[in-house]
């Protein structure tokens, strides 16, 4: 299976999550290719069985710029992204809490809750990635038969 994990990071939270997350595609064997929004060449996302975007929410609730970017530059709404992002609660509270992980998976009508992440995915929330990771890997390998 050919994966893209596309991210946008500048705390390293979600280049983390991101990492974390490629990590675990490849033990499980599939081929990780990562991105980084808005500062590496567009990619072609028709070639990957796989995409999974990850982004950190700015300024009460917004998507960043450059990940609105990445969603122009690929030019048309893949039906196979898994959408992911760090977090701060202290920063507008759970109704804001990573609310650009929520505008992104609706945008893609994506099949998969998004996975959301308060700040690092170090400690105790390694285990709600590696979970969330499974579901889309089980849903995927049962769709593909």
């Amino acid at each position: 299976m050919r994966v893209l994990i596309a991210y946008l990071s500048f705390s390293g939270n979600t280049k983390e999550t991101a990492e974390m997350i490629a990590d675990m595609l490849e033990a499980d064997g599939a081929t990780v290719e990562m991105h980084r929004a808005g500062m590496d060449f567009p990619v072609d996302a028709s070639v990957y069985d796989l995409i999974f975007l990850g982004t950190f929410t700015w300024d009460m609730g917004a998507t960043p710029d450059e990940v609105k970017d990445f969603v122009l530059e690929v030019g048309y709404k893949p039906d196979n992204v898994a959408v992911f992002g760090t977090g701060d609660t202290q920063f507008g509270g759970d109704d804001l809490f990573c609310r650009a992980v929520d505008k992104l998976a609706r945008f893609y009508g994506s099949r998969w809750p998004g996975l959301k992440i308060e700040q690092s995915p170090r400690g105790s929330q390694e285990q709600r990635v590696e979970d969330w990771l499974k579901g889309v890997l089980r849903d995927v390998k049962s769709l593909a038969g």
